[in-house]
């Protein structure tokens, strides 16, 4: 695994502008992100059941910032338990954590961070409320510096010149800033390694059109956004040399879910001698799950298809499937890239040199 890395030339200041989720010390606010790119508004959350409501509704969206908001929302529990300690403290509030975990069961950042709720409140006294806070502020902090990693060593792959494709919403939206996969494109901007960026618009919640690429312009840069159907045809013209991609599990073996249409890049990447990248902290990495087939891949309403920003587009009385993600074979994947090094060619022997297991 190659950790060869440098921040020179990246100003994150000028490309790291927007927090979609902000602790005041009495409530989480989220940026809605249902709302964006017209409106910007945040929503305000005072118990842990308006967190998990915003986490499975979208108001909070990408594995990261999910992990970071149900950390938050613990800390909202605590404030209905009484607790001498932490162990008594984590019996009382096994309720609200497991309704956290429930409300997107794929992203496995969301177990994470309630699972490291979990260790220190196993190890606190009666100062439990303080070490919840203080880990709840800890996993932001260390997403936000990962991801500035991740972006100077995935950005360290591209040749100067290239032009990227990018999929879903993957940047400041997604985490505690900066971003994964739209951090890496960040870095690659400031260095002068990327000219053009490509967004896939994303059905059919369109995170690409609404997010990615209201994102990208509020840092100065320009995207250029694709209908889905068109990546493979993009590909084919050259413009492309890298799609980068976020992910919501790693398996042991390299296999990797991500937002529904992602697998279909890969194979079209494949195809035209495209490079095929994907960006996630280490939390996203799932050492215990083999391989890509034994994910549980979330299904959401059927009615999500039938209309677009509320105007019914299908005929009446038919069906629809509408399955969020899907699993990029590790084969089809160039490079997997988290804030501990690059692992290119990723198979089992390779994660687990990097990750144990």
């Amino acid at each position: 695994m190659s950790d060869t890395t440098s921040h020179d030339s990246i100003d994150f200041d000028r490309y790291d502008r927007i927090r979609p989720i902000r602790w005041t010390g009495d409530a989480l606010e989220l940026l809605d992100q249902r709302k964006l790119p017209f409106t910007v508004e945040y929503v305000t959350c005072t118990d842990s059941d308006a967190v998990a409501a915003a986490i499975h509704a979208l108001t909070v969206r990408g594995a990261p910032a999910i992990g970071i908001a149900a950390a938050w929302g613990v800390v909202l529990a605590a404030r209905t338990v009484d607790a001498d300690d932490g162990t008594q403290a984590a019996t009382r509030l096994a309720p609200a954590m497991q309704r956290l975990n429930d409300a997107r069961p794929t992203a496995v950042n969301l177990a994470w961070a309630l699972a490291r709720m979990r260790r220190v409140l196993a190890a606190s006294g009666a100062d439990w409320r303080e070490v919840i806070t203080r880990e709840a502020d800890a996993i932001a902090s260390e997403d936000l510096a990962a991801n500035r990693r991740m972006g100077a060593l995935g950005a360290a792959l591209i040749a100067p010149g290239s032009g990227v494709l990018t999929h879903c919403n993957t940047g400041s939206l997604a985490t505690a800033g900066f971003g994964t996969a739209l951090g890496v494109i960040r870095a690659g901007v400031a260095q002068g390694r990327i000219d053009k960026v490509y967004a896939g618009e994303t059905r059919p919640w369109l995170q690409g059109a609404r997010l990615t690429a209201w994102e990208l312009q509020q840092d100065g840069i320009a995207p250029t956004l694709v209908a889905d159907a068109a990546a493979a045809h993009l590909m084919s013209t050259g413009a492309v040399q890298w799609v980068v991609v976020g992910a919501d599990r790693i398996c042991a073996n390299g296999d990797t879910a991500n937002k529904i249409g992602t697998y279909q890049l890969a194979i079209a990447a494949r195809h035209h001698g495209v490079k095929f990248m994907v960006a996630a902290p280490s939390s996203t990495v799932d050492m215990d799950t083999a391989s890509g087939d034994l994910i549980h891949i979330e299904e959401r309403d059927p009615g999500e298809l039938f209309a677009v920003g509320g105007v019914r587009t299908a005929a009446a009385e038919i069906d629809a499937w509408n399955p969020v993600f899907d699993v990029t074979p590790h084969a089809l994947i160039d490079a997997i890239v988290t804030e501990r090094g690059v692992i290119e060619r990723p198979d089992g022997a390779a994660m687990r040199a990097a990750f144990g297991g």
